[in-house]
Parts: structure tokens; C-alpha cells; sequence
């Protein structure tokens, strides 16, 4: 990952409307709400090109969500990589998050704190909220104390996993909105392009989650998401996610691409939580 500091919660694991009722409505949950759930990726190098690419890559991703629509929604997610140079030498990071969305999308808390080789090299900390016309206003209190206004229109993650998934509901293969997670030092809106493909029948790759009785007969997606720097979209993506996305809220089959080289994702370990709450 460049810098050793791209946020994967982006993913909106996950990790996924514009004027202000159109956004509450977005982050209701549907039929199926998601469920809350720890799972462990097990990451491996699935290929590399050109030059600058490691020649090795291992590392570990655990997410794990929470909440309802009622009560709000956390996520915390830490990723642990080693990454082998071709040259010689290795580099390990170990990024560590956490977030707390609004159930009505009206707020968003994110902490953010990276490190490359043992030290500390960048922390985050902030909040969005967003006004009655839709307009976000985020505040930073990490790295330093910061202010910024944005137009309506970005969502927080969780909103942005409900909206792919009404859009694949319906049959729809594509589908872009502007998303704000917090990444990328806090203060930046991605534009987010999704690619949806036929609803998937075949039994999942990964064996933790073809074992979950809480999956069987949930329907799932085969979900590609690009992230572009806003105004942008001629260039080529900061990164891409694909994944296959089930109906409550769960990823499998992970890859993340960042151009001169792609990781695969495998769930090693999947376990249901408890749902504190609810509505």
C-alpha cells in the first residue's frame, strides 16, 4: 500500500441519495439488517507488475462490526503487513481504526492510527457531521486542529454498503456515489465507482464462510468498487476493492488492487457477535 497508508475501512467492508432525506433513507437497513461479525483475512500477494512491486507480501486484516440503525454502527478494523522489496529488505505496517456512524448518516467519528516498522508515523482524529441541506463540516483534532466544509452529496461507509446493495437488488450493474471515511489524513472525499455482477450461486471460496450457518441461503454479489481522488474520474483509481458482498452486511473473497500489484483476501476465521440493542 503506498506510504504504508491507505485506510481499507473505505472498503467499507467495509467493508457500502445525495440530498439529505434521500441520505437518511439510504441508511436504513432493508429487509436483511447487517449482521454483527469478526472476520479475520489472512493476506497473500496475488500478483505483481511491472517495477516497484514487492516480491513478497503477508499479512493479516480483522474486521469487525457492529450496531443497527437504531443504536449507530462501529466498525474497527486493523490490518498487519509485511511487505518484501525485490531489491532486498522488508517493511511491515500495522494500521489500526475505528469509526461510529450514525444510523440517520447525520454524524461520523473516525480514529486513525499508523505504523510503519514500529513507529508510529501518522494519527488521526475526527468527526463529520453533516447539516439539514446535506453539507458535511468535518473537524480534526489529530493531526492538528483542523476545519472543512463540503457541498452535500458524500456518504459515510456504512450507508455507501446500503446503497450498492440496493442497487444489486435491483438489478443494476453499476452505481457511483461520493464517499467520506476518514482516510487518507481525514480530510478527503472519494468518488466511488461500483461494479455489480449477477447474483452468486455457487457455493463461497472461502471455507469459514461456506461453514457459517448465519450465511446459508443469504444472497451475495460479486462487488467491484474503485476509489478516485474527487474530480478525477479520468485517472486511474487510488485503489480497488473486489469482493463478493452478502445481503447482511458480510465480504468474502477479498482483493485489493493498487496497481503495480493486488492482495487476496481469504477469511480464515468468521464468528458472529451478540447484537447489543437494536431497534
Amino acid at each position: 500500500m503506498p506510504s504504508f497508508s491507505k485506510s481499507l475501512i473505505a472498503a467499507s467492508f467495509g467493508a457500502l441519495c445525495l440530498a439529505a432525506p434521500a441520505l437518511a433513507q439510504a441508511a436504513k437497513p432493508g429487509p436483511m439488517p447487517f449482521l454483527p461479525h469478526r472476520a479475520v483475512y489472512d493476506l497473500s500477494l496475488a500478483r505483481t507488475t511491472g517495477t516497484g512491486g514487492p516480491a513478497a507480501v503477508r499479512g493479516r486484516i480483522v474486521y469487525e462490526f457492529s450496531g443497527s440503525a437504531c443504536e449507530g454502527y462501529v466498525t474497527t478494523f486493523r490490518q498487519i503487513t509485511e511487505i518484501q522489496m525485490d531489491e532486498g529488505g522488508a517493511r511491515s505496517s500495522d494500521m489500526r481504526s475505528s469509526t461510529f456512524e450514525e444510523g440517520d448518516g447525520s454524524a461520523f467519528r473516525f480514529k486513525t492510527d499508523n505504523f510503519v516498522d514500529g513507529r508510529l508515523v501518522e494519527s488521526v482524529d475526527g468527526r463529520a457531521s453533516r447539516a439539514k441541506d446535506g453539507a458535511l463540516s468535518v473537524s480534526l483534532n489529530k493531526p492538528a486542529t483542523a476545519k472543512s466544509d463540503f457541498a452535500p452529496g458524500p456518504i459515510f461507509p456504512t450507508a455507501q454498503m446500503f446503497h450498492v446493495l440496493d442497487a444489486a437488488k435491483k438489478g443494476e450493474r453499476a452505481t457511483e456515489v461520493p464517499v467520506f471515511d476518514g482516510g487518507d489524513g481525514g480530510m478527503k472525499i472519494f468518488d466511488t465507482t461500483s461494479i455489480i455482477g449477477n447474483e452468486l450461486k455457487r457455493a463461497p471460496s472461502d471455507a469459514s464462510l461456506a461453514n457459517a450457518a448465519e450465511l446459508k441461503n443469504v444472497r451475495r454479489w460479486p462487488v467491484t468498487v474503485s476509489y478516485f481522488d474527487q474530480k478525477k474520474t479520468e485517472s486511474e483509481p487510488n485503489y480497488t476493492l473486489s469482493f463478493d458482498l452478502y445481503e447482511n452486511g458480510v465480504s468474502g473473497a477479498l482483493k485489493i488492487n493498487y496497481g503495480n500489484y493486488s492482495l487476496n483476501g481469504t477469511v480464515s476465521k468468521f464468528e458472529v457477535l451478540p447484537q447489543k440493542g437494536g431497534c
